[in-house]
């Protein structure tokens, strides 16, 4: 025994003989005395180890070890004391420092150092201390475990679960729900429902924590059926909800498209009265805005007593979902006058609202806040910029953060290629998928979305083929997304025959999914497969949507079907309770001037809940020209030419070609001299062909392809063919007062023509051509290449800015009505 506990005994005993004829009025105090001898007590001590406590309590760490190293006598409660403070602080090193100088240790002090390896999700250390601690023969107790099972939530840990898990059994712990419950929630968090739902079932006693565990654990691996069932069965057993509970049943709710269901756990929240509970609150946000019940979700966010910064971000991101851009910027600036911590603030949110903007100066302004707060070193942050200014086209800024961070996921690498791909830098977007497949980094379906976007803008159909067989060694092609992006890629590079079949092998399809198929056939000018796949979209219980209606009142437009597209405009509010928007207009108007039937577009226009623009009279002008409507053309071009922020050619170009084809050439001067003013320049024309995987690309009267010779002569022999054939050039569009001659020379070249003849030089007799072409193909062209096709026996096929012309045998697909 050591000296002060004999010293103890001595005091104790005199003071034990004095009293000893009175009775004890505490009988607890034999106990203490008791524990105070066998422990040897020291009051010195004591008094330090609650000096220490008092000390870390107020997080002051420095000065509890100062009085921890001038106590003499320490015990084991001092160090634990002491490991439990620097564990807390997150000193982790420090209390591992302080442990290992330990030479009595006890159950308490393994389990404070593996908890602090737990919450600092160093699971594999907690574990490798739980061994050592069993192999010096200290018994783990059911905090012990409890302790450690929090701490492992990742797949990896999967074999030290079920070592653990084994452990627990052979010393009997399984009996204890703290320790079952702990196990539940391991098992969930490492994807292994399985083994979870089997300890669940197999559990002799339950509590609230242990449905809460799993109805957590079946929604984060989405399923939320089988949650919900098993609240179901929780409220029939008598258990509690809990705070808990709310939100997993909520959270399981997102999955379905149900409102009725939140609702009906919004009034058993209420009932309850854990609708005062800010996580609860929360999780009902979250459950109204993500069903786009955004206005239930400000009424609730009005009502709640207590916000945190949670409730901000829901409801910035519920408003930024449904593109309500300045209610989410209104909740923003509320959000930066409150206390709560800036570093949670919604900035991934507020970058891609800037994004989706095209408003450069505010992600500028969120790009600073993010400094500020040290957030843009987060993951999420940081890809959010890369994605916001690449798409305000500040490349630099955006490769600059891409490559400054930490870690390069497929977000950052598909936000810059798809940015390239939206501003029309397509082989930038392919060099920089390269480059991820060499970084090793695997692509998803939004990566292809985007490259299959780039083929089709390209139509590369090698490319796209390739893309192909990619996405399906990748996994994708049973996603509904990468389908509809290949039906649409094989539709824009003149293939509709791959577009039609990769839609009939769609294993699942989406609205998405059916409008490619309705653009594709419309693109081709196929007005009855249109309306065909219109009604079976219909039939097959898929509502239509916007893109729908408009892909189909422009393919009633491109095929002259003015009839059928004023059925459908008008079954839009009639059947299917959908309002017009400005595009559905705009396309009917079009579909109506196409034709020739003006009055009746006028009137249309005059109906209109708005103002025609810039789209509409362009529309009215380009069927003016083609039906030589004079007097409404020049109205049209006022109206267009009085618009200040008017810097589209086309426009220009077309009231110039009226002019021009009118032989009123001073009209078509003054055309040039308000371009040359307004500093409105002519897109130039070119056309590109895919000949063995690279793209050959000719502007008018091209000089400077290496076969340009080959193909001059080939254009000569073409041209005294198409002469036996009566073909005589157009020369109203030669758009310059010069020699007849020299117009129908200047015709003779047109890029497309000239890509044709490379095609046929370039390629086997009788095989199919596919030419692109940037603007609108003019007459006299669509004239010679029906002649053409006529000529060579071969199917060419001719993309323009509007459509498809397939020439065949004379004939284009188009029925000469585009």
């Amino acid at each position: 025994m050591k000296p002060h506990s004999r010293n103890a005994v001595k005091h104790l005993s005199s003071l034990s003989s004095s009293l000893s004829p009175k009775p004890n009025p505490n009988p607890h105090i034999e106990t203490i005395d008791a524990r105070i001898i066998k422990t040897g007590f020291d009051p010195n001590t004591c008094r330090s180890n609650f000096l220490v406590q008092s000390y870390l309590e107020r997080c002051e760490l420095t000065h509890a070890r100062q009085v921890f190293d001038r106590i003499p006598h320490k015990n084991t409660v001092s160090t634990n004391m002491m490991i439990s403070g620097y564990v807390k602080a997150g000193y982790l090193s420090s209390a591992r420092e302080l442990f290992d100088s330990m030479g009595d240790r006890t159950a308490v002090t393994w389990t404070i150092l593996i908890g602090g390896y737990s919450k600092s999700n160093q699971f594999r250390e907690g574990f490798k201390l739980f061994t050592e601690m069993y192999t010096c023969g200290a018994v783990p107790d059911h905090v012990t475990f409890a302790t450690l099972l929090s701490g492992c939530n990742e797949p990896d840990n999967a074999k030290q679960l079920i070592q653990l898990h084994s452990l627990i059994v052979k010393l009997g712990q399984d009996s204890s729900l703290f320790v079952c419950n702990s196990l539940v929630d391991s098992y969930y968090k490492i994807r292994r429902l399985d083994l979870a739902s089997r300890i669940f079932k197999e559990m002799p006693e339950r509590d609230s924590v242990t449905f809460n565990a799993l109805i957590t654990g079946y929604c984060k691996d989405g399923l939320n059926e089988e949650a919900i069932k098993l609240f179901m069965e929780m409220q029939y057993l008598g258990y509690k909800a809990s705070d808990y509970t709310f939100a997993a049943v909520l959270c399981a709710g997102i999955g379905f498209d149900d409102i009725a269901f939140g609702q009906q756990i919004h009034g058993f929240v209420v009932k309850t009265h854990f609708v005062w509970d800010v996580f609860v609150g929360n999780a009902l946000l979250d459950f109204y805005s993500k069903h786009d019940h955004v206005d239930e979700a400000r009424k609730l966010f009005d009502e709640m007593l207590e916000l945190d910064g949670v409730s901000y971000n829901v409801i910035i991101t519920g408003y930024a979902w449904i593109e309500q851009h300045k209610e989410s910027l209104y909740f923003f600036r509320k959000l930066q006058s409150t206390e709560f911590d800036r570093r949670n603030f919604p900035f991934a949110t507020m970058l891609s609202i800037a994004a989706n903007r095209l408003d450069l100066r505010m992600g500028q302004q969120i790009h600073s806040q993010t400094i500020l707060t040290t957030a843009n070193s987060e993951l999420l942050v940081g890809n959010s910029l890369v994605d916001m200014y690449a798409k305000c086209s500040r490349f630099e800024e955006a490769k600059r953060i891409f490559e400054n961070l930490a870690h390069r996921s497929v977000v950052p690498w598909t936000a810059m290629i798809s940015s390239y791909v939206q501003k029309g830098l397509m082989e930038e977007g392919l060099k920089l998928f390269n480059k991820m497949r060499r970084a090793s980094v695997s692509a998803d379906q939004a990566t292809f979305a985007s490259l299959l976007r780039a083929s089709a803008n390209l139509a590369s159909l090698s490319l796209g083929k390739l893309l192909h067989s990619l996405v399906i060694r990748s996994g994708f092609m049973s996603n509904v997304f990468s389908g509809s992006a290949l039906l649409d890629m094989y539709a824009k590079c003149g293939s509709i025959k791959d577009a039609i079949q990769t839609f009939q092998e769609m294993p699942e399809r989406n609205v998405i999914t059916w409008n490619a198929l309705i653009v594709a056939h419309a693109q081709n000018g196929d007005g009855k497969a249109t309306l065909k796949s219109f009604e079976e979209m219909v039939l097959s219980g898929i509502q239509p949507d916007s893109v729908s209606f408009l892909s189909f009142l422009s393919a009633c437009s491109h095929c002259g079907l003015v009839e059928e597209g004023l059925r459908c405009f008008n079954s839009m509010t009639q059947i299917f309770k959908f309002v017009p928007k400005q595009e559905h207009y705009v396309a009917m108007v079009d579909a109506l001037c196409r034709s020739g039937k003006f009055d009746e577009a006028e009137k249309l226009m005059a109906r209109m809940p708005f103002e025609p623009d810039e789209v509409v009279w362009s529309s009215v002008l380009n069927s003016c020209r083609i039906h030589k409507n004079h007097e409404l053309a020049k109205k049209a071009a006022e109206q267009l030419f009085n618009m200040e922020d008017l810097r589209d050619a086309s426009p220009y170009v077309s009231m110039s070609n009226i002019y021009a084809d009118a032989g009123q050439w001073e009209e078509v001067s003054k055309v040039k001299m308000a371009m040359r003013t307004r500093g409105v320049k002519k897109l130039p024309a070119y056309s590109w062909v895919e000949i063995k995987h690279k793209t050959h690309v000719f502007a008018a009267n091209d000089q400077f392809h290496p076969q340009i010779n080959e193909i001059m002569k080939k254009m000569d022999e073409l041209t005294k063919k198409m002469e036996k054939e009566g073909y005589n050039p157009d020369t109203s569009c030669a758009l310059h007062d010069v020699d007849e001659k020299i117009k129908i020379d200047s015709l003779k070249y047109h890029c497309e023509r000239l890509a044709i003849a490379f095609a046929l030089i370039s390629t086997p007799e009788g095989s199919p051509i596919l030419v692109m072409k940037n603007l609108r193909a003019c007459t006299d062209c669509h004239a010679a290449i029906k002649v053409i096709s006529k000529i060579v026996g071969r199917e060419i096929t001719v993309r323009d800015s509007s459509r498809f012309h397939r020439f065949k045998d004379g004939l284009c697909s188009c029925g000469d009505y585009w």
